[in-house]
């Protein structure tokens, strides 16, 4: 069993697996903890940019890929859309959004690593996961040059077969992508451990709907910076 079958032909498994079940056990078990950890109220103007080009941004790029990816070929073909053509459509708009999730994701860091009150306030898999997708972001950026080298999209037909080898249990979709660069394959083995450690951080988020909220009761209270005025009683028993 060599490196490769267990890296693209094992470990996607283990990190869906895990992926689904941990998501199950904790929105079953631990409901108060899947939330967000907005950390709005204490600064919010560097807040509301990089949050809307990161989530912009991300949100572009798992529509491509999962589109991409899991499309089957033949109906590109049937729409008369050429792997050429959709190899450069992947390059610029992929290229678009990772920039963009990546200028909000730097801003997001940087709230949380140079502002005290929210570095106090944010834990260290708060922290963690947003580096660790400032990487893969990264990673995703770097495979542009190398996409630019096979424009007539033959590269990416090779991660196509692999991804949906995957999900139709194809034993040898690991050998679809066995001679593709290490960028390409550090890019996947990243983004599977985000996969794996997804149900462990605030990123299950992203699974809720919170469509209730719209006709949600109550209030929230917010205690003031500022301190609160004397009261009559208070300036009495000091005098």
């Amino acid at each position: 069993m060599d490196l490769n079958f267990i890296a693209f032909g094992v470990y996607p498994y283990i990190a869906l697996a895990v992926l689904a079940i941990g998501s199950i056990v904790r929105f079953d078990r631990e409901q108060y903890t899947w939330r967000t950890g907005s950390s709005q109220l204490l600064r919010r103007k560097q807040l509301v940019l990089g949050s809307i080009l990161f989530h912009l941004g991300i949100l572009a790029i798992f529509a491509g890929h999962f589109v991409g990816l899991l499309t089957p070929v033949i109906v590109w073909d049937f729409f008369m859309v050429t792997h050429g053509f959709k190899q450069m459509l992947a390059i610029v708009a992929g290229g678009v959004a990772g920039i963009f999730c990546l200028a909000g994701g730097l801003l997001l860091l940087h709230r949380r690593l140079f502002d005290a009150r929210i570095r106090n306030t944010s834990s260290f898999g708060d922290i963690a996961i947003l580096v660790i997708l400032l990487v893969q972001l990264g990673l995703g950026l770097a495979t542009i040059p190398l996409s630019l080298g096979h424009r007539d999209g033959s590269e990416m037909i090779k991660f196509m077969n692999w991804a949906q080898g995957i999900f139709t249990f194809n034993p040898y979709s690991a050998s679809y992508i066995t001679d593709v660069s290490w960028v390409f394959k550090a890019h996947i083995t990243l983004g599977l451990t985000i996969l794996l450690i997804f149900p462990f951080t605030r990123l299950v988020h992203m699974l809720s709907a919170p469509i209730w909220y719209l006709n949600r009761r109550g209030w929230q209270l917010v205690r003031s910076k500022r301190p609160m005025p004397p009261t009559r009683r208070t300036v009495e028993r000091t005098k």
